[in-house]
């Protein structure tokens, strides 16, 4: 004989549990706000949750007259409790009714939804309710900037990539609208996750620390920024050349997470070993570039982020993926494999994001090693590019190791090509 519970029942147990938390964490967020017990008790909310249950059961199919009856009733109910708070300073007074009417809607959740959706929305409103200190502490902090900010990465993110169609361009049978999109959401991703940690979680960083997080979202911005504040600073000078290295370091991190995250498992292992060699030794001169300036000035020295996403960047990149597919397309096709490196190493001397993966996501006529090596090459000129950066705009001899070694990580990358040939 089976002794499994009816799997309604438990439904039920679910809805009304998740209802009576709902009410505990009411009943201690008014505690903790000095307010009296009020509309939306514990058993209030439990039952609340119950009724929502049975009322949306017994409808059993549309237009769900008894549940919307219910619904229009805890409705009224709630507009007489704010009319009743409305003579006192009515603070805090939505809220009750908000967490009323979303016990109601467990019910409904519970019985239609996957299990990870009622859990979800139950996990918001504890947190809601129990972290209104740090709510507010954040609220208070961020700049109404940073909501234009996040919402242009919606825009990028649950708006744009929906709409474009995975039908090829015209001319790249390889690359679709909707993957060079994917490309420009990765990349402002992760670009918007260092600023965020950069801006909010370490804002009074130091030049060690700024450089890892810059190197997040761009090693090229960063080695300009802390070239330009050393040539200023004096004790960021001390601290620039290691930071500048460190930025390098995570340009290589983040590049190969890019390429996997995209799905180029392929590419991803076989630039593990280069780019764990060339990440591990930048590190390793990182440190030692960082001993020897704390020494001359062990007090931190700090930059402020900067914000990289910005929607005409987005569509810059877009853009540029797919002219430098083209362009690829184009140079494979007439002039091979040395046609392919000498591109690369130009392209390095700009935005390389872009065309790394727009070299990933085609199939050009060249070999998948030509495509690797490719990408080193273009690796390796960027980093070119920064040591001339770290000079020129700093003036300083301390940026003279730093740049050395970018100009020697460059070299590294062009032997790995030579030799793997």
């Amino acid at each position: 004989m089976s002794t499994a519970l009816p799997p309604l029942l438990l439904q039920f147990a679910a809805t009304t549990v998740a209802a009576f938390v709902l009410g505990l964490e009411l009943h201690s967020y008014r505690r903790a706000q000095d307010e009296g017990v009020g509309f939306g008790t514990t058993r209030t909310l439990a039952l609340i949750g119950a009724a929502g249950f049975v009322l949306w059961l017994l409808d059993g199919r549309q237009p769900r007259g008894l549940y919307l009856g219910g619904l229009l009733a805890l409705a009224a109910w709630l507009a007489v409790d704010l009319a009743r708070a409305a003579g006192s300073d009515g603070a805090g007074a939505l809220l009750p009714g908000v967490i009323a009417l979303l016990a109601y809607a467990l019910g409904p959740l519970v019985q239609t939804q996957p299990a990870w959706m009622p859990a979800a929305v139950l996990i918001v409103a504890v947190l809601m309710l129990a972290e209104k200190p740090l709510i507010r502490k954040i609220s208070d902090a961020m700049p109404v900037s940073e909501g234009v900010t996040l919402a242009k990465f919606l825009i990028i993110a649950g708006l744009v990539l929906p709409l474009l169609p995975d039908t090829p361009i015209a001319g790249l049978p390889d690359i679709s609208y909707a993957k060079v999109w994917m490309a420009v959401v990765v990349i402002s991703a992760i670009s918007y996750c260092g600023y965020l940690a950069h801006a909010y979680l370490f804002p009074k960083a130091s030049a060690l620390l700024t450089g890892m997080l810059g190197g997040v979202y761009s090693s090229t911005a960063a080695t300009v920024v802390l070239a330009r504040q050393a040539r200023q600073d004096a004790a960021l000078a001390a601290q620039a050349p290691a930071a500048t290295v460190l930025a390098t370091a995570m340009m290589y991190l983040r590049l190969w997470g890019v390429i996997a995250v995209l799905g180029h498992r392929d590419a991803a292992l076989r630039l593990a070993l280069p780019f764990g060699v060339l990440c591990a030794l930048s590190l390793a001169v990182a440190w030692l570039l960082w001993r020897r300036g704390a020494a001359a000035s062990p007090a931190g020295a700090r930059l402020q982020a900067r914000n990289p996403l910005d929607l005409p960047v987005a569509f810059l990149f877009a853009g540029l993926f797919v002219a430098f597919a083209a362009l690829t397309a184009f140079v494979t096709t007439r002039f091979g494999v040395r046609g392919l490196n000498v591109l690369s190493f130009v392209v390095g001397f700009s935005d390389i994001d872009p065309f790394v993966l727009s070299l990933l996501a085609g199939h050009f006529a060249v070999s998948e090693s030509a495509v690797i090596h490719a990408v080193l090459i273009a690796s390796g000129s960027n980093n070119l590019l920064k040591a001339l950066y770290a000079l020129g705009l700093s003036r300083r001899r301390s940026m003279l190791p730093a740049a050395a070694w970018l100009a020697g990580s460059m070299l590294l990358s062009l032997a790995w090509v030579a030799w793997g040939t």
